[in-house]
């Protein structure tokens, strides 16, 4: 069964050429042109991915990616026509695991569609077969990437695949300081870019439902100019 995508543009042309370079791929497409009309669509079909216009009629893209966090852990890609760097760390912050802007290459994004299912399909299955040293426990956090699991004093923590990725790299790295670069490059399995504030506003997530203070931080602790660590 191909998998479905949930295409959300007020803009009418713009949400069928993304149907027509998806539906070229294989994917059965799901098109919305309100927040409204996605909310329902995303609870009737329940998509394996979100293409998610940031402006909308009758709500922002920013609305609706806060409520699909609420409930579900498919990936979100957020559109938009401005290119301030808050909207897109707004965007991240919230929950939205990639961010393109208009206008945007069909192909590239056709690309970052396969590299965010990919990663989300590799979260939810777990592996098959135990893996060595698949298991980190650091001051009551336990993150076993065997389940994909992570518990923090004992209480699950409800990590995106991105979020998951993140810190079990740095769990990974324990006690070394790994740089934005690093992390990007290894996580989102791209180039990483000047400028990039990704990494900055995932970290900021990760801190927010670790309720971990991001002055005096227990955990992912900020090397000024470096990178993060988690000692």
């Amino acid at each position: 069964m191909s998998e479905k995508i949930l295409i959300v543009d007020d803009e009418k042309e713009i949400a069928e050429l993304i149907e027509l370079y998806l539906s070229n791929e294989g994917y059965q497409c799901l098109k919305c042109h309100t927040g409204g009309e996605a909310l329902w669509m995303i609870e009737k079909e329940q998509p394996d991915l979100a293409v998610l216009d940031v402006m909308l009629p009758d709500m922002s893209g920013f609305e609706i990616c806060k409520k699909i966090r609420e409930a579900y852990y498919f990936p979100v890609i957020m559109l938009t026509a401005r290119t301030q760097d808050m909207d897109k760390i707004m965007g991240l912050t919230i929950g939205a695991d990639d961010y393109m802007t208009k206008p945007f290459n069909p192909l590239e994004l056709c690309a970052r569609v396969k590299t965010q299912l990919r990663r989300y399909h590799r979260y939810n299955q777990g592996t098959k077969e135990p893996e060595a040293n698949a298991v980190h426990e650091i001051h009551g956090l336990v993150i076993d990437k065997s389940t994909h699991t992570c518990t923090l004093y004992g209480q699950p923590l409800n990590l995106t695949p991105i979020e998951f990725s993140i810190l079990w790299y740095l769990c990974e790295h324990q006690g070394r300081v790994v740089s934005s670069e690093q992390l990007f490059e290894a996580v989102w399995g791209e180039k990483y870019l000047d400028n990039n504030n990704t990494v900055m506003a995932h970290i900021g997530r990760l801190r927010e439902k670790m309720k971990d203070s991001s002055r005096h931080p227990k955990f992912i602790k900020t090397v000024w100019g470096v990178g993060y660590r988690i000692e």
